[in-house]
């Protein structure tokens, strides 16, 4: 397939940072919507502020909203309450949907409402200058911690699930295939559904935790990862310094 059919020619070359994750998950996303045969005309993307943020905004070729940090799930929420039979998709980063905009994703998941929720997680606040995220894992090094973050990291997923989605799921861009499954599984879920794609960004962490090349940050991912279940992340019993990633259901 070729994705540029999906995009908007006349804003590229993207604005992401050499090296950055975000195309990669854009890449995955757009392939997923197009081997589901989704009406791209009959999609809504709604994002917030930050770098995950501009995936759909101004790429992609279709309707989008560009709304207030934190708030991109309560906007979602309007536009399909006001259109049921609008597929809506937030995607938006770690910062704006958890760090900033967790009590929405809180209710949302409680509501079960129809809209899939894919989370860019890069663990920093990419755009804005590298600052500590909720994300940020414990002794990392950011813009506002350089002695090492003294907090520990928060688990998406195990939020989610606690809240009772009926699909949550984690895959990192170092595994772009199950990455895009996921989505497509997510896409198809009636209900509230939530992906979390595990990223990477040279600029603002890796350069400061001794990860400046991006190949770096893929195999430290590709270290990171380990296969898990639901009752795993529940539990949240994952070995120390790892992630469990997979279908969460």
């Amino acid at each position: 397939m070729d994705i540029g059919e999906y995009l908007r020619q006349e804003v590229m070359p993207t604005p992401f940072c050499k090296g950055c994750g975000h195309g990669i998950l854009m890449h995955a996303i757009l392939v997923a919507i197009d081997e589901l045969g989704i009406d791209f005309g009959n999609m809504l993307f709604v994002s917030g502020i930050g770098c995950a943020a501009w995936i759909p905004s101004p790429h992609f070729a279709a309707d989008t909203l560009h709304t207030t940090h934190g708030r991109p799930i309560a906007f979602a929420t309007g536009a399909k309450l006001f259109n049921p039979e609008l597929d809506v998709v937030v995607i938006s980063g770690d910062g704006d949907l958890v760090s900033i905009g967790g009590n929405h994703l809180i209710h949302a998941v409680r509501r079960d409402l129809d809209v899939t929720v894919i989370m860019a997680n890069n663990r920093v606040y990419g755009m804005t200058g590298g600052q500590l995220a909720s994300t940020t894992p414990h002794d990392r090094i950011t813009a506002t911690t350089p002695g090492g973050n003294p907090e520990r990291d928060f688990d998406t997923c195990r939020l989610v699930l606690a809240c009772g989605a009926g699909y949550a799921a984690r895959y990192s861009v170092a595994e772009p295939v199950n990455l895009r499954r996921v989505i497509k599984n997510a896409l198809q879920h009636k209900g509230f559904s939530f992906v979390e794609a595990m990223t990477i960004c040279p600029t603002q962490y890796g350069r400061m935790n001794k990860m400046p090349v991006p190949s770096q940050m893929i195999e430290e991912l590709k270290s990171l990862c380990i296969s898990g279940t639901r009752a795993q992340v529940m539990a949240g019993d994952a070995p120390e310094g790892k992630v469990y990633v997979g279908e969460f259901i």
